[in-house]
This record gives structure tokens, C-alpha cells and sequence, in this order.
């Protein structure tokens, strides 16, 4: 590792558990960060951050942000970053990639806070691009982006888009038994939220919430299904 990030690691015997920390406290004008992790074979890598990334107002280039993580075979990987808070004036791009081989598993999580309601955060000019590129053994599998501009409370109050929600987030579960999830997966979800699979093996999750206090309400049970009870401490804190 080097820059800004560093990585704690926990005491877990079953799997490696990593936090990661950005010392520069949050992402602004002309900040680029990159990181890359691969489970090889047999491996189970679950990936978290010590607390809420921050968008702060850019007043020059757009901060970048590109993730690239690769499953070995009969690997698992877990990558659970806590909430991504955009403020006021965020410029901000990211890319996540993941490739997975045919017998590796992995459990997506992308929260998005858009503002902190309780601070009376209202956002008015954003630029803001989220893509999300998943492969199986090569092939895609999905892909999901995201682009907001401009005045980002007038887009999501729009019914056809956000319904006035201030949060939300994306959950990708690659796994053979996805299909069994479903069920499970859709008792614990809001009425804001949906969940189908996209394929075999692909559970695909999007739900939306007022602020990132009402997400995580029903977020933490779900992560905690997902994760078999191995969700990070720190999601707790």
C-alpha cells in the first residue's frame, strides 16, 4: 500500500478481513486513488472501510476512484465498503471491477448517502459517475452505471427516479446458490427495494431509503444474511 490509504487487519482464523483506512479524511478536486485486490484460489478476502467515505466540493479536476478485484477459483470475496456521502459541490468518478473465475463467489455492496438529512444537506450541483463492471470466467455478467449532474435533489425527487430518497444502495450476490437467497433476501428488503435475479447465479439488489440512518436500518440484517454472520465489526461502530 502507499499514498493515503492503509489496511488494518483482524484476527478472524476463517478469512482474511481487512479494513481500510483513507487518511486523507475524504475525496476532492484532482484526487486519485486505486486500488487492487485479488482472493486466490481457495481463498475468502472480505474488504471493508473504517467508516463513511466523504465527497467533498471540488472546485477543479473531478476526484477519481477505481477498484479492481479478481476471484480465484473456489475463492470468495467479500467487498463491503461503509456509505459513500456525497456533499454539496462532490466532483467525483469511480470504477469498480470485478472478475470472478467459475467456481469463485463474491457479495457486492455500493450504500450512497446523497447529503446528511440531519445536517440539512441539501445538493444543488454535483457531478457524480458510478460504474459498476462484473465478469464470470471472462464473460460479463454486469454492468450498472450511474451518472448524476447538476442539481441531484431536483433528479431524485422525481418519482420516476428516486421518489425523493436520499440514499441507496447496490448488492450484487455471485454465488451458485443465489437463487435460493431470493425469497429470504426479498422478506428483509423495504417496499423501496427489488431483488431478481439476472441470470443464474446473479442476485442483483437496489433499494432506496430517506438517509442513510432508515438504509441501514434494513442493510445490517441483510448483510448479515448474506454474510453468513461474518459482517465487519466496524459496520456496527
Amino acid at each position: 500500500m502507499s499514498g493515503c490509504l492503509k489496511l488494518l487487519f483482524s484476527r478472524a482464523t476463517d478469512r482474511v478481513e481487512t479494513v481500510m483506512l483513507n487518511t486523507s479524511g475524504g475525496l476532492t478536486s484532482g484526487d486519485r486513488i486505486m486500488l487492487e485486490a485479488q482472493a486466490l484460489h481457495g481463498a475468502h478476502l472480505s474488504l471493508t472501510t473504517q467508516a463513511a467515505e466523504r465527497a467533498y466540493r471540488a472546485e477543479d479536476d473531478m476526484a477519481r476512484v477505481t477498484t479492481n478485484l479478481n476471484v480465484g477459483e473456489a475463492a470468495t470475496l467479500f467487498w463491503l465498503p461503509q456509505e459513500l456521502i456525497l456533499f454539496d459541490g462532490a466532483r467525483l468518478s469511480r470504477r469498480l471491477t470485478c472478475a470472478l473465475e467459475p467456481t469463485s463467489r463474491a457479495l457486492l455492496v455500493e450504500p450512497i448517502v446523497f447529503g446528511r438529512t440531519a445536517m440539512g444537506e441539501v445538493l444543488r450541483c454535483v457531478d457524480f459517475r458510478d460504474e459498476i463492471c462484473v465478469t464470470f470466467g471472462g464473460t460479463p455478467i454486469f454492468r450498472d452505471v450511474i451518472h448524476i449532474f447538476g442539481d441531484a435533489e431536483a433528479h431524485l425527487s422525481r418519482r420516476i427516479t428516486a421518489a425523493g430518497a436520499g440514499a441507496m444502495v447496490t448488492i450484487l450476490c455471485v454465488a451458485p446458490d443465489a437463487e435460493t437467497q431470493l425469497s429470504v433476501v426479498r422478506d428483509l428488503l423495504p417496499d423501496s427495494a427489488g431483488a431478481s435475479l439476472v441470470t443464474d447465479g446473479v442476485l442483483v439488489i437496489r433499494a432506496l431509503a430517506k438517509d442513510g440512518l432508515e438504509m441501514r436500518r434494513f442493510l445490517v440484517p441483510l448483510l448479515d444474511h448474506l454474510t453468513q454472520d461474518t459482517l465487519p465489526v466496524c459496520w456496527r461502530l
